[in-house]
């Protein structure tokens, strides 16, 4: 559990951002640690050496002799001394009189070790001719303060650009893969449904790469159901209109007829019957017509599911429709159910699926064959076949399917499922729906 939650954590934005600060923050720090490391053990071990700080200190001695003899400064002059210390950065001068000190010997050996004495905090001592004799000074170089302000300095920016670097290349990273994803969206918002888009890593930017790559699935699964369905219904209004011209056609003949000849009566009576015929196949078919779009005309259909007994309901629905094809002359077998089976269902839109199956019998069945109605339990299901063999008379076939497909609506909005084949020439319909088990109840 703690390691998924760690594996989770590790794939947040949030985390790789500060988890990047961090890293930045340590190898800056390194960096000033070794640099500045490196820079004092540099001035403490070269530029503080013994030769380093004797070779500075000749050097300030000479342009110090040159300044006092060339401005015949005097020994107890302190103005002038301090003048010149103020001129000079990191030098000071500290002037010690020297009595026993012989001005010829101090000049011919101002650099030797015969006459040297040391002060306090100064080092060694070196003697000085002045313009009014020979003085010790002690000459105080502290440039190493120089340097290593300047070795800091340099750890500090050294340390800076490493921080900013770091910071920059992760930044950078992050922004190529928003404008990577940016680049992907604008081309599918282009119209451009094709073009994949790319979903590196599992962080926020992964998840909504996915996210919207599978937004642009859906566009086309939903792009490509309006087109079925724009297909379906041209296909739908197309064999509609075939259906409705013939009969129309005949309709206004017989009328046209009716309308312009003197005709007898028994003829008369004949052509209105026909007329009057033709006028109740086209209300048929507009009925059929209007069901269908009554069902596919809404996405979500009103239905009223109800916990009921199965055997009940199918006895009674079953029992019109053995009635209603009789009358019209068909031979039926029925088989109901032998046991009670609870299932949940919207009774007036099952009796619409089964009125449907039966107008579809009435029209294309052939009567002299049976037609056979059987309610079954098969497992946890409940299925109820109607099947009938096709009359040879029928010179066309179910071409709008506007029932069935209504039935099939009707089914999937109630959970279950409508199937239909052809064997040996017999068309099976069947309609399936969930039993409701006694947790359920």
């Amino acid at each position: 559990m703690i390691k998924s939650l760690l594996r989770g954590a590790m794939r947040s934005l949030r985390l790789k951002m500060i988890l990047s600060q961090v890293l930045a923050i340590a190898a800056a720090a390194l960096v000033f640690l070794l640099v500045n490391g490196f820079g004092r053990y540099s001035v403490e071990h070269y530029y503080m050496s013994p030769e380093s700080v004797s070779a500075r200190k000749a050097a300030i001695y000479a342009r110090f002799s040159s300044y006092v003899s060339a401005n015949l400064i005097s020994g107890n002059d302190t103005a002038a001394i301090a003048r010149w210390s103020r001129q000079q950065d990191y030098v000071n001068i500290q002037i010690i009189q020297s009595e026993d000190l012989n001005p010829y010997d101090a000049v011919n050996q101002s650099l030797s070790n015969k006459h040297i004495a040391t002060v306090s905090g100064a080092g060694r001592l070196y003697p000085m001719r002045f313009a009014d004799g020979v003085y010790q000074i002690a000459i105080e170089d502290s440039s190493q303060k120089r340097e290593l302000a300047v070795t800091v300095i340099i750890a500090l920016m050294l340390s800076s650009i490493t921080f900013i670097s770091i910071q920059l290349y992760y930044t950078s990273r992050l922004t190529r893969r928003i404008l990577a994803l940016s680049h992907e969206a604008s081309e599918v918002s282009a119209g451009d449904l094709e073009r994949p888009i790319v979903a590196d890593g599992s962080d926020e930017l992964a998840v909504m790469a996915r996210d919207m790559d599978a937004m642009r699935r859906s566009v086309i699964d939903r792009m490509g159901n309006e087109k079925r369905a724009w297909e379906a219904n041209s296909e739908l209004i197309t064999a509609v209109s075939h259906d409705i011209r013939t009969p129309m056609t005949s309709l206004i003949g017989y009328l046209g007829l009716l309308r312009e000849q003197e005709l007898p009566e028994a003829q008369r009576q004949q052509f209105t019957a026909s007329a009057y015929a033709k006028a109740m196949e086209l209300k048929s078919l507009t009925d059929e017509l209007f069901r269908y779009f009554l069902v596919f005309g809404r996405a979500d259909l009103d239905m009223h599911m109800e916990t009921m007994d199965a055997r009940l309901l199918l006895e009674q629905l079953m029992g019109e429709a053995e009635f209603d094809l009789r009358d019209s002359g068909f031979a039926v077998q029925r088989l109901d159910l032998a046991e009670e089976c609870p299932v949940s269902a919207d009774p007036m839109y099952l009796k619409r699926v089964m009125d449907n199956l039966v107008s579809n019998i009435k029209k294309y069945a052939d009567p002299s064959q049976h037609v056979l109605l059987l309610a079954e339990r098969s497992g946890a299901e409940l299925c109820v076949s109607v099947s009938n063999a096709a009359a040879a008379s029928v010179s066309r076939v179910e071409s709008t399917k506007i029932g069935l497909r209504t039935c099939e609506k009707i089914m999937a909005h109630m959970g279950g499922r409508f199937l239909t084949k052809v064997e040996n020439g017999r068309f099976a319909a069947e309609f399936i729906l969930p039993l409701i088990t006694a947790s359920k109840i």
